[in-house]
């Protein structure tokens, strides 16, 4: 009878054994995946850093110590040549259109996936930069407009 009750304690041990190791490994697989989506974003960010390398530098961070905005408002620069070369490809592309443009728009001429709404964040970011500092005329129901 011993034996019975041994086998029986014994498995009860390797239930909750296992239970506690499907637990583990379902937290590790959850890991393995957040690394895999951190390692796609980071070779995403290193790809856009050397696509951005390949472009004019606009202007220095620094001038005699002080610093200076990259993309400078419309008054202090002298023509648009001062602008990162992505940001006057967005300046070319609302200048061309017929009349406001939103942002999808802008980014199905640029290349960029459309159907996911993340890849247009950075692209409305820069476009509303372009706003604020004058280069575009943002319009209250979110589309853009090249000011003249």
């Amino acid at each position: 009878m011993q034996e019975r009750q041994w086998i029986t304690a014994r498995r009860s041990e390797l239930d909750a054994l296992a239970e506690q190791l499907a637990k583990q490994l379902q937290e590790v697989q959850a890991e393995r995946d957040e690394l895999a989506i951190a390692e796609r974003v980071l070779n995403r960010l290193a790809e856009q850093v050397q696509a951005d390398a390949g472009a004019v530098a606009p202007v220095p961070a620094k001038v005699a110590g002080r610093a200076v905005l990259l993309i400078p408002h419309r008054s202090d620069a002298a023509d648009e040549g001062a602008l990162p070369g992505d940001y006057r490809r967005i300046l070319a592309i609302v200048r061309e259109a017929d009349g406001p443009v939103q942002v999808r728009a802008v980014g199905e001429r640029l290349g960029l996936n459309t159907s996911v709404r993340g890849k247009l964040e950075p692209l409305r970011a820069k476009m509303t930069k372009l706003a604020d500092r004058g280069w575009l005329h943002k319009r209250p129901d979110g589309r853009f407009t090249a000011r003249s």
